[in-house]
């Protein structure tokens, strides 16, 4: 949370003063399960029709340290998606995409009294973000909602998204972070990992792989989305059908192979990502197969024989990036990621580790699953 945030309770209705809500406040309530930015829902009253919902976010700017530039990436994808959606004739377009609710000077974003940065959404209602994925169709309708956020997204047009976080997966500079921090080695840590540091060494060719084929113009660089946890995507209530996807704070410049890459790291390992039972850490080719079903369904009209090519592999590489900076996380001493006890980023690494040796045995299944859904 922001410094300011952390001892200030927000005034919800001089909050909502800010912005063009066209309604009146009655109360809000904190809401969600995020880390990162302050998130409440607050209810309204227009012209008798109530409770009308929307969440107000106030912006992490200690993680975030161009606000502006963030909601102005944030304010065209989700624009420019609403324009395709209303113009296809889809009857629920405005639940469809996240849509900014205009401060009163017309910009995507206010700032309070206290220098916070605010925004609002109208809230999705009749869906649900789930922290943990239970089946596999959820990971099917997940894979699908983020193909159709990279399509909607694909012909936007005007100027470069903002990197609203700088080579956020770049996995070749990732590696250079984690050589930096072995040779600094503050707090004397290196020794004692020659497993996991050779595990990296002996896979260093993977790590340009997709960032050579972006340099080559093999890949086309995209408009990503580069947090697809099932959570950032809110499912139906009654059909379980992907409705939204959310939390567009990374929504910036990347590869469609990152998002998909991600979606493996996140949903198909067999264990959870702090496990330190690694001897039975798998793939789940069940799910993998619901998630490549669900993506290439949305994705197929856009993406070129290269990155379906590389589907497979993007969740060995987005695996191998996490488990690198978990790594570099421990021997810097701990100073990104939380931890709960000392060993934590620790048991991550080797739990990531292990899921790319897992991934690698399965290989040869991913691509013909890809193969025989790309047909």
């Amino acid at each position: 949370m922001n410094d300011r945030s952390s001892t200030v309770a927000p005034n919800l209705r001089e909050i909502s003063a800010l912005f063009d809500m066209r309604a009146d406040y009655i109360h809000g309530v904190p809401y969600g399960s995020g880390h990162i930015n302050d998130t409440y829902c607050a209810s309204y009253d227009q012209a008798g029709l109530k409770p009308l919902r929307y969440i107000l976010q106030r912006i992490n700017t200690n993680v975030f340290k161009t606000p502006e530039r963030l909601m102005e990436n944030i304010a065209r994808v989700t624009r420019h998606s609403l324009g395709l959606l209303i113009e296809a004739g889809n009857p629920e377009a405005r639940r469809r995409t996240l849509t900014c609710i205009p401060a009163i000077d017309g910009k995507p974003f206010a700032i309070d009294a206290l220098g916070n940065y605010w925004r609002v959404y109208p809230f999705i209602e009749r869906a649900t973000g789930y922290d943990e994925i239970e089946t596999n169709d959820q990971a099917f309708q997940a894979a699908k909602a983020f193909g159709n956020f990279q399509k909607l997204a694909a012909g936007l047009g005007g100027e470069r998204l903002h990197e609203t976080i700088p080579d956020f997966h770049n996995t070749p500079k990732r590696l250079e972070a984690l050589r930096t921090a072995i040779e600094a080695d503050p707090l004397n840590r290196a020794d004692g990992l020659k497993a996991e540091i050779d595990f990296v060494l002996s896979r260093s060719n993977d790590c340009s792989r997709i960032t050579d084929l972006i340099a080559a113009g093999v890949i086309p660089e995209r408009v990503t989305h580069n947090d697809t946890k099932l959570n950032n995507v809110l499912l139906d209530n009654e059909t379980s059908e992907g409705v939204c996807v959310i939390d567009l704070d990374t929504t910036m410049p990347g590869s469609a192979l990152y998002d998909f890459g991600d979606m493996v790291r996140t949903t198909t390992p067999s264990t959870r990502e702090d496990s330190i039972e690694l001897n039975n850490l798998d793939l789940r080719i069940d799910r993998f197969d619901a998630l490549v079903c669900g993506y290439v369904a949305s994705a197929r009209s856009f993406l070129n024989n290269a990155e379906f090519e590389n589907l497979a592999f993007s969740g060995k590489l987005l695996t191998l990036e996490c488990g690198i900076r978990f790594l570099t996380d421990y021997l810097l001493g701990d100073v990104y990621f939380k931890i709960k006890h000392p060993e934590h980023n620790l048991d991550r690494c080797r739990n990531q580790f292990a899921f790319v040796a897992a991934i690698e045995k399965r290989l040869p299944e991913m691509e013909r699953i890809v193969a025989s859904h790309v047909g």
